[in-house]
């Protein structure tokens, strides 16, 4: 098994951790309604900021080249519905418009700490950015 698909086991099993944080504490997080409004960034008025590791998962998940992010929007939002939701980034899983800001935060400086421990773990460049940079650049 090569480096970067140990690296996208590691990612998953964050992504797993996360999802079982998330619904355990339901009461912290919100519901999320699936409007898509947040995938707007601009107009939503936020920012996603992914990792390294992220974006190598994501890359190993779908197979071919990351789309590109033409406008303030998600590429990966189509019709106001998430394309890549089962592989969808940590602040994906993590926001929740309707959520506690300060649960949301501990947990966005844990995920982060752990994608971080990868980038030493594999020996991969740390990058946390903007996830149109990232996806651009």
């Amino acid at each position: 098994m090569t480096s970067n698909r140990k690296a996208a086991n590691k990612v998953a099993e964050i992504y797993r951790w996360l999802d079982t944080e998330i619904k355990r504490n339901s009461d912290l997080q919100g519901r999320c309604e699936g409007c898509g409004r947040c995938c707007d960034f601009a107009s939503y008025g936020h920012r996603l900021f992914v990792t390294t590791p992220e974006l190598m998962y994501l890359k190993d998940a779908l197979g071919d080249d990351l789309k590109p992010m033409a406008g303030s929007r998600c590429p990966y939002n189509e019709q106001g519905k998430c394309t890549i939701y089962a592989d969808r980034f940590a602040g994906c899983r993590i926001f929740c418009c309707k959520g506690d800001s300060d649960f949301q935060s501990s947990l966005s400086e844990l995920a982060v700490a752990k994608f971080k421990f990868i980038c030493e773990q594999f020996q991969i460049d740390y990058l946390y950015t903007d996830i149109g940079r990232a996806l651009n650049g």
